[in-house]
């Protein structure tokens, strides 16, 4: 297995991509509501990430903006998973995305060199100019430009999606 990435070397993947972001810390964030003071210095789509597996163990990231509500018994129906799906285990999510629960991250594509992982960003948070991600550790939030995750994602070797998958 190869050595798990990580903020830094994150950082320097954008770099060489030639990718424009900004990084800000800030105090660790476990869930949404514990970012909300955050939300005023920092402007663009923030995110909430749900890493679920279907019945085949095939692994998928659904990254939806911050409040947005996913139907987890429909959900299936959506992204092409077979039969409904459930949370993955913390075991999964480090072994896949190289990230701990609380940090889940579309960034994480980066970790996933075995490409198990479908990552499908909803269309409701695509319609902001900047996505705000946590740079594989939730003790910080990168804004970067919707088409350059979308390049980031594709030059970690998956093909992202862009579906409608919230309510």
């Amino acid at each position: 297995m190869t050595e798990t990435k990580t903020a830094d070397d994150l950082f320097a993947f954008l770099d060489e991509l030639g990718i424009t972001y900004e990084n800000r810390e800030h105090r660790a964030v476990f869930t949404v509501a514990e970012g909300d003071d955050l939300r005023a210095e920092i402007p663009g789509g923030h995110t909430k990430n749900l890493f679920v597996k279907d019945k085949k163990s095939r692994y998928f990231l659904l990254t939806v903006e911050e409040y947005a509500t996913v139907d987890l018994k429909q959900v299936h129906n959506l992204i092409g998973a077979s039969g409904r799906v459930s949370f993955g285990k913390p075991d999964a999510l480090m072994d896949y995305l190289g990230v701990e629960p609380g940090s889940v991250t579309a960034l994480g594509a980066i970790n996933d060199t075995a490409r198990q992982v479908t990552f499908i960003l909803d269309a409701d948070l695509m319609e902001n100019e900047t996505i705000n991600c946590h740079p594989l550790r939730n003790t910080a939030t990168t804004s970067i430009g919707r088409d350059d995750l979308l390049r980031f994602i594709r030059a970690t070797g998956h093909e992202p999606l862009v579906l409608k998958v919230t309510a």
